[in-house]
């Protein structure tokens, strides 16, 4: 990974597998929800998306996060972690851009916790996304 919340490329299986490992450390959570924002092959004035080209200001990216997480634990109290990774570069039609667990005492608050998480993720992170379209040309959303 390059840093805490952002990785090059498409985030793996073996990824996500070492970050749900890692959620068996709180012996007093019961509830984790896992999120995962995969490239979908939308359609866009008669252009079918390939790959999305991810770029961020990576500061802004770590210091949002934080604000983000800062704000989840103090809207739910029950909410033991909150893990957040989003891909740079280029990601491909069915791999994975974005993943985010949140792991609480309880699932309803895993599930609310997590749903804010993505909603705050999308609102405030700092990440920009060129779609690249199969004919290679591309449009910055």
């Amino acid at each position: 990974m390059e840093d805490n919340y952002l990785i090059s490329g498409p985030i793996s299986q073996k990824i996500i597998s070492e970050i749900i490992l890692r959620i068996g450390r709180h012996k007093d959570a019961g509830g984790n929800m896992l999120f995962l924002g995969q490239v979908r092959a939308d359609e866009n004035e008669g252009k079918r998306v390939k790959a999305i080209e991810y770029s961020a200001y990576t500061e802004m990216v770590n210091a949002e996060a934080e604000k983000i997480k800062r704000t989840i634990f103090s809207e739910f109290d029950d909410v033991k972690s909150v893990e957040i990774i989003h891909s740079t570069g280029v990601v491909s039609t069915g791999e994975i851009s974005l993943l985010v667990l949140v792991c609480s005492g309880h699932r309803q608050q895993a599930m609310q916790a997590c749903s804010k998480t993505v909603e705050l993720i999308k609102a405030t992170l700092p990440v920009w996304k060129k779609e690249i379209y199969e004919d290679d040309s591309h449009t910055w959303s």
